[in-house]
Parts: structure tokens; C-alpha cells; sequence
């Protein structure tokens, strides 16, 4: 059995009090490379401070879709986020439900 790699999805805050946020395997190696100006573009410009949050997700995907939600946040909702007011899971659209008989055929 083949075990996958968390990811983890991340929220850094930067010096003009905006949050980025961000995917990696090693969260503490992925902030030094912001720091030292070879992380994002964006980070590049704005310097980032510190790190806010983490969270661990299964796999690359699902970080990555787990970051799609997370960056369309304002500011305020990613403070929230990282402040534990609100949950991943709040952000995170919730999956259609299996159509009848779908789920018992399994």
C-alpha cells in the first residue's frame, strides 16, 4: 500500500496587511523561500511577516482545490480562517449528494 505525501495549504501574512495563500509539502522551507524572494511573485513584492496558518490536506489535489476557494476570501475571511473562527471545511464548497441508489451500490 502506497502511502501519499500530505500537503499542506498555508496563509502567510505580508508587510501591507494582505494574506497570501499558498500549497507545499514543507510548509517551513516553502516560507524561507518567500522570505528570501524566490517563493511567488506576489510575495516578492510584498514582504511576507510571518506564517499564519496551516493545514494539512491528503494530497496535491486536494490542497490545490482547497486553495482555490481560499484565495477568492477577502482578507478579513482569510483572518477568520487562520484565527480558527471559521473552518476549512466552511470554505469548501459541499459535494452534490449521490443520486438514489448510487450510494448502496457500492
Amino acid at each position: 500500500m502506497t502511502r501519499t505525501t500530505p500537503w499542506f495549504l498555508y496563509l502567510i501574512e505580508c508587510d501591507d496587511g494582505s494574506v497570501y495563500t499558498g500549497i507545499a509539502v514543507d510548509v517551513a522551507a516553502r516560507f524561507d523561500k518567500h522570505l528570501s524572494g524566490t517563493g511567488a511573485r506576489y510575495t516578492r513584492s510584498r514582504k511576507p511577516l510571518r506564517v499564519l496558518a496551516s493545514f494539512e490536506l491528503a494530497d496535491r489535489a486536494s490542497a490545490s482545490r482547497a486553495e482555490y476557494w481560499v484565495k477568492r476570501l477577502p482578507p478579513a475571511g482569510k483572518r477568520a480562517l487562520a484565527a480558527g473562527a471559521r473552518s476549512l471545511e466552511s470554505v469548501l464548497p459541499v459535494p452534490a449528494p449521490a443520486p438514489d441508489g448510487e450510494a448502496d451500490a457500492a
